[in-house]
């Protein structure tokens, strides 16, 4: 007899981050970034699960669960997937991004209202006509709290690819540049297709963290730390905000079959 799913991703999701299924809240942040979760874990004063594992997560008792579930869509696929072994109310992806326009500045953040499907993890779960959404109620708070901060976003298409050395490539640069995608990154498309396969409501809030169709714009470690040091803190607030609030003061959220 074959193991049930169920049962596969509730033994699966705490052996990947290490934290019991009980400790893990209604509301999930997802990012790529281990600073991210030690600075949530040093706010709530809570503990850091997955040291030395995967994932790492951390949650703060009030409902609220952070993952840093790695790089890539194979991975964002993988914790959508986890995920499903707790049925979360709500899942906010906190990413970086390269600005595809030349408008676009360091520090802005991107709400898409799509991903381009480029990465080819998603074509597992559904044809490549399916369009990869984030659940428009989510967003729509998620705007509403960037707005009240006071801070900078724009709306638009993301092109979501498993490619991470590609600046170099005029072809792939002249592709971006016809599809007039806003953002590019290598997890969105993902995790809003598998979020929908897994009937879990989505988002993305994403920081541009380099401009690279720009002469000069393309990703250092220098410029990382710049951008980590100065926006980083603000990101994982808006995060945080958010997805605390958005039970008591949000629309309600809900997945619809097509």
């Amino acid at each position: 007899m074959w193991i049930d799913r169920t049962e596969i991703v509730k033994n699966w999701l705490p052996r990947y981050t290490g934290m019991p299924l009980e400790e893990f809240g209604s509301y999930i942040l997802l990012t790529n970034f281990q600073n991210y979760v030690v600075q949530f874990a040093e706010q709530f004063d809570c503990q850091v699960y997955g040291l030395g594992k995967p994932m790492q997560a951390a949650s703060n008792g009030q409902g609220l669960t952070i993952i840093n579930f790695g790089i890539g869509s194979a991975n964002a696929a993988t914790i959508m997937d986890l995920l499903s072994a707790i049925r979360p109310q709500g899942v906010l992806f906190l990413g970086k991004c390269g600005g595809l326009k030349k408008s676009s500045e360091i520090g802005h953040f991107v709400l898409p209202i799509a991903a381009i499907r480029g990465e080819g993890t998603s074509n597992d779960y559904y044809p490549p006509e399916v369009p990869a959404l984030p659940s428009f109620k989510l967003h729509k708070f998620v705007s509403e709290k960037i707005v009240e901060g006071g801070y900078e976003y724009r709306t638009g298409v993301v092109y979501t690819t498993n490619r991470r050395v590609w600046e170099h490539d005029q072809a792939f640069r002249e592709k971006l540049r016809a599809m007039t995608c806003l953002a590019i990154d290598m997890e969105t498309a993902t995790l809003f297709i598998v979020g929908h396969y897994n009937e879990i409501s989505r988002g993305a809030l994403l920081l541009v963290s380099d401009v690279p169709v720009t002469p000069d714009g393309v990703k250092t470690e220098q410029s990382d730390k710049q951008v980590t040091a100065k926006w980083t803190d603000i990101h994982l607030q808006l995060g945080i905000q958010a997805m605390t609030e958005i039970e008591e003061k949000g629309e309600a959220i809900k997945h619809f079959r097509y």
